[in-house]
């Protein structure tokens, strides 16, 4: 069964940084665009940033300047490097392929003092 596994989520303090990885089970998704979203308590599932399988990205304003999205086709992972994380930035994060439809477990981000 093909699966999205996160990882890299955890407890850091306003300004810190995170790096949140998603490994897929299948190397054909190397050749699909990648999503990150987030879900906030009690708000929707809102896109943070995505790329293709060309490395085109695109970013969610909130977090344009702070947040980069990459990939490694080779080992079929997708990472997204969080700098100057906010307490607004808490989230469970999750990756999506969209063409699959197929959704990660999500990892909890939590920025506290």
């Amino acid at each position: 069964q093909v699966q999205l596994v996160e990882s890299g989520g955890g407890l850091v303090q306003p300004g810190g940084s995170l790096r949140l990885s998603c490994a897929a089970s299948r190397s054909s998704f190397s050749a699909n665009t990648m999503v990150w979203y987030r879900q906030a308590p009690g708000k929707q599932r809102e896109l943070v940033a995505s790329i293709t399988s060309g490395g085109f990205t695109v970013y969610a304003d909130s977090v344009k300047g702070r947040f980069t999205i990459s990939r490694d086709n080779a080992q079929n992972t997708m990472f997204l490097q969080m700098n100057s994380l906010k307490p607004e930035d808490t989230a469970v994060y999750y990756c999506y392929v969209p063409i699959a439809r197929i959704w990660g477990q999500g990892t909890q981000v939590t920025v506290s003092l």
